[in-house]
């Protein structure tokens, strides 16, 4: 396990874990890794831990992950045995009681025969999961009993695999380019419910799996019965097809897949006896989606030329130049002209229209850019004139990575033959939604209604980034598109919206360029901010700054002592005092709902940095897993975000206690009897404190909250240096509302004169 690890176990910052190295003669030494990143022995470090008082008992689960992170072969080989393992238990829930008593010494060698029949039966052949050999399953047997344990404990082994497989995505951020939740719903939603999808580059399957509850959902919704969870809904036939090109990607989304789809019944096979594995009668049902996911690069050797789906949803690789242009000159699939060697993404729009059948429909999530590029003007118009594209969709910024650009999604529908090309072409524009509620919203000081955070690396959506795409009000953007796609679908056309969704008509577009960006076709909205209404933010801004001008303080009276006469002033740290009982440190960031139930709102770092109101809401549960206990905010609980720089803290008030505290922030709830919450934020939030507490790496700064320093003061002084940052946190909450209102006032003001709605 590495640094990080050990800081994960302790529950401290990685800067404590330096510093037990330097200091601690007796702290386990590195058994392999690097000089920089050295990794050290799980059983030592957990040894040590304990015997320090730094460490009560190791999760379970996180004891299993630190297994799959320090295995010999690496944590992606580590994964592929715990999701073949899960899924036989999965499958074959018969086979616990004999896999348990197996010894260690032969599990390795009895388990490949019912591996291998039970990734058969759910995977088909070929597949991406190769099954493993009692050779290369032998060093992963402490990691099988452990996983094994997980799914007994929890009851659900799709569950297990998720918090694994989320815990190996967030540790390699970089490697892997995620569709978060909400955009992979809504495409889903776009596509409709299908029997038959396909995923030509389907990363985590993330996309399938969200057409696979859609689907799902449509069937409960047509049979008059609501889905209390994914194994008690009523379910169509489904088949689930995915190629990647990363194998190893592949083989995890497949047995993903397979882990999350509904459980197929229970077989009678044995583990340790020569019949093991024998598959019996209803290992399958009829309800059980066939989940069909193969390695390869799709543009050049697809793996399902025959197929005919019903939906495709696709993110598709952006902007690259090595796509096959040169060896697939003259590849049938280029229907609607040859992609030049620049417009990669057109070349995946004309694959997910020729594995469509006719009427089927299509959403990829496209680079802005492949709606005006004059490389690809000619492919455009020729998928307008014959109706395959049907509707383009601006999001917002934030949306899906890259995260920097308003992305697109591309709804195109396989012409059926003879039937007359759609006149019209759909046009949404949500990227104004999302900016006009977090504005309004801030520029009110109102407190918006939580919406779901958009995370930026989490498969399982389990959590926000603390970056602003947290913010994002997905829930409006989702209902703007949908509502009116589903009109245009239904008409054939839509009335226009001003600034959000008009159809145009498909002439209109076949010009020179043939420009298909949403914001250049649709009409501009009316100004946001008429006359009486400018006069109303005029009015609050002209109050508010009168308000700033009596919270000004007053001049600061020089205190300072002379030099070399100063008495040093005692301090204590926060870690001292939580270890004291003066303060409850804890991390946020953890934390699950039941499913069904009602939302609870999440105030993110970003939250406490810009002091807005609580902006995401808390995952559900796994289904069959318990929901995990999040850190629930109270008034008067002290909050500190832990990356980024700089000195915050905020006091929680009453409209934000109840929320759960997201990731990146530490929540400290003082006892009152001992400290004041306004004088302990205050002197947190001390420049030199934060310097002396913080760590630096390349990239990101982060603060050792233990670390941070207030001086000893009886509980009265306190009190009164409490008074005085509460002061001046109602003084800077003044300032930061001026600047929201005048920055209303001003840019309606531009927009009103601009659009004639204000006179000179």
């Amino acid at each position: 396990m590495t640094a990080a690890g050990i800081a994960r176990l302790a529950g401290v910052g990685r800067a404590a874990v330096s510093n037990w190295r330097r200091r601690h003669p007796d702290f386990p030494k590195p058994v392999g890794g690097t000089e920089t990143s050295p990794s050290f022995a799980l059983g030592e470090v957990e040894a040590w831990l304990r015997d320090q008082g730094k460490l009560a008992e190791v999760p379970p689960r996180e004891r299993v992950w630190q297994q799959i992170a320090g295995h010999p072969a690496g944590p992606v080989t580590a994964l592929i045995h715990a999701g073949c393992v899960l899924l036989l238990l999965r499958d074959r829930p018969a086979a616990r009681p004999t896999l348990a008593a197996t010894p260690d010494e032969r599990l390795a060698e009895v388990l490949p025969g019912p591996l291998e029949e039970t990734l058969a039966a759910r995977l088909g052949t070929p597949r991406a999961v190769r099954t493993p050999t009692a050779a290369e399953l032998a060093p992963s047997v402490p990691l099988l009993r452990g996983v094994t344990g997980l799914a007994a404990s929890s009851g659900a082994a799709g569950a297990v695999f998720e918090f694994l497989l989320g815990r190996q995505l967030d540790a390699n951020p970089r490697q892997f380019t995620l569709t978060p939740p909400g955009p992979a719903a809504l495409m889903a939603a776009l596509a409709g419910p299908a029997a038959t999808v396909l995923d030509p580059a389907c990363g985590t399957g993330a996309l399938l799996r969200a057409a696979a509850q859609a689907a799902r959902a449509a069937q409960a919704a047509q049979d008059g019965l609501i889905a209390d969870s994914e194994t008690d809904a009523p379910r169509t036939a489904l088949t689930l097809h995915g190629q990647d090109a990363d194998p190893d990607l592949a083989a995890l989304t497949a047995l993903r897949l397979a882990l999350t789809e509904p459980t197929p019944s229970a077989g009678t096979a044995t583990v340790g006896t020569p019949s093991v594995g024998t598959p019996s009668a209803g290992t399958t049902t009829a309800e059980t989606p066939d989940v069909r996911v193969l390695p390869g690069d799709t543009l050049r050797a697809d793996a399902f030329p025959a197929l005919a789906a019903d939906a495709v949803v696709c993110h598709p690789p952006f902007n690259e130049r090595n796509w096959g242009h040169d060896e697939l000159a003259y590849d049938p699939r280029w229907e609607y002209g040859f992609p030049a060697r620049t417009e990669s993404e057109l070349a995946w729009v004309q694959h997910a229209l020729a594995r469509l059948r006719p009427g089927g429909t299509a959403v990829l999530l496209m680079p802005p850019a492949a709606a005006s590029r004059r490389s690809g003007r000619r492919i455009r118009a020729d998928l307008l004139r014959r109706g395959a594209l049907r509707a383009v969709v601006a999001l917002p910024p934030g949306a899906a990575p890259p995260y920097g650009i308003p992305l697109h999604l591309w709804v195109l529908r396989k012409p059926v033959p003879g039937a007359r090309p759609p006149a019209e072409l759909l046009l949404i524009d949500t990227t104004a939604t999302t900016a006009t509620t977090a504005t309004t919203a801030a520029a009110t000081g109102a407190t918006a209604q939580a919406a779901p955070a958009v995370p930026a690396a989490s498969a399982t959506g389990t959590g926000g980034s603390g970056t602003g795409r947290d913010r994002l009000d997905w829930p409006a953007v989702e209902t703007a598109a949908l509502t009116a796609w589903r009109a245009f679908d239904q008409d054939g056309t839509l009335a226009e919206t001003p600034g959000e969704s008009r159809s145009l008509p498909v002439v209109d577009l076949l010009d020179q360029d043939v420009d298909l960006t949403p914001a250049r076709h649709l009409p501009p909205p009316a100004a946001a901010e008429g006359a009486a209404q400018l006069d109303q933010v005029r009015t609050r801004l002209t109050e508010t700054l009168r308000r700033t001008r009596e919270l000004t303080p007053p001049p600061a009276a020089d205190t300072a002592p002379a030099p070399g006469t100063a008495a040093p002033r005692p301090v204590t740290t926060v870690g001292e005092l939580a270890r004291a009982g003066a303060l409850v440190l804890r991390a946020g960031g953890t934390g699950t709902v039941p499913a069904g139930s009602a939302p609870v709102a999440v105030l993110t770092d970003t939250d406490v940095l810009a002091a807005l109101p609580p902006s995401g809401t808390l995952p559900e549960a796994p289904p069959g897993e318990a929901a995990e206990e999040p850190a629930l905010l109270a008034a008067g609980d002290v909050v500190v975000p832990v990356l980024g720089g700089g000195a915050v803290a905020r006091v929680v008030d009453a409209a934000s206690a109840g929320a759960a505290l997201g990731r990146n922030a530490h929540l400290l709830r003082p006892d009152p009897a001992a400290l004041d919450p306004w004088f302990l934020a205050g002197f947190l939030r001390a420049t030199a404190n934060s310097r002396q507490a913080s760590s630096y790496a390349s990239t990101a700064t982060r603060l050792d909250v233990r670390r941070l320093q207030l001086p000893r003061l009886p509980l009265a002084q306190q009190r009164q240096y409490g008074a005085r940052f509460k002061a001046l946190a109602e003084f800077e909450e003044a300032l930061r509302l001026a600047g929201r209102l005048g920055e209303q006032l001003v840019q309606g003001l531009y927009d009103g004169l601009a659009d004639g709605t204000v006179a000179p």
